[in-house]
């Protein structure tokens, strides 16, 4: 049996072919993968970190953005759920290449990708300084930060303050989770 084997699309030919789509693609350097719709709890963590990193970085160098702006890391395009940049963005921009902190809400289906291919993606990426896992359901998550030449992780739980000295802010872990019942999402 003769399996025809398609070459891998380059990351030019990917960025060209999502221009053409109506739903959003990463490329994790080979082929296109489909984006899925996220729960309410997603929207909602989403929502706070655009609230809660957004308005603390208010009139300072670096500028948080949500999750329509893509990344290019490690030979992949990443639609993360948030991330910060330090370097000035041209309002036409959709690929940003120095993120410097990436935040990710944590699902059933992108989990694995999200706790190991995106990880070891974020960590050989030389701009970025942290990266931030958040649970859905619990006030909980993991943050890796780059400590010298390590990439060392940290869990955080509901008492954490998430300390972000590269860009010089700090938030309490809780309020990336205000507006949330935890409760009656564990009893559904």
């Amino acid at each position: 049996m003769n399996v025809t084997m398609r070459a891998p699309m380059t990351m030019a030919q990917f960025l060209a072919w999502e221009e053409r789509q109506e739903l959003k693609h990463e490329f994790d350097g080979i082929a296109p993968q489909a984006m899925s719709g996220g729960t309410v709890a997603h929207a909602a963590i989403q929502r706070n970190l655009a609230m809660s990193i957004g308005s603390r970085l208010r009139g300072k160098r670096c500028q948080f953005y949500g999750s329509d702006l893509k990344i290019e890391v490690a030979g992949s395009i990443r639609y993360p759920d948030g991330i910060v940049v330090c370097t000035p963005v041209a309002p036409g921009i959709r690929v940003v290449s120095e993120p410097v902190i990436i935040f990710e809400v944590l699902s059933e289906s992108t989990g694995r990708t999200d706790l190991t291919i995106k990880n070891r993606e974020y960590a050989a990426t030389p701009s970025v300084m942290r990266y931030v896992i958040l649970e859905q359901d619990a006030i909980a998550g993991t943050e890796f930060a780059r400590v010298g030449d390590d990439w060392v992780g940290h869990i955080l739980n509901a008492d954490s303050i998430l300390r972000m000295p590269e860009i010089g802010i700090d938030c309490p872990l809780a309020e990336l989770y205000d507006g949330l019942d935890l409760q009656a999402r564990a009893e559904a």
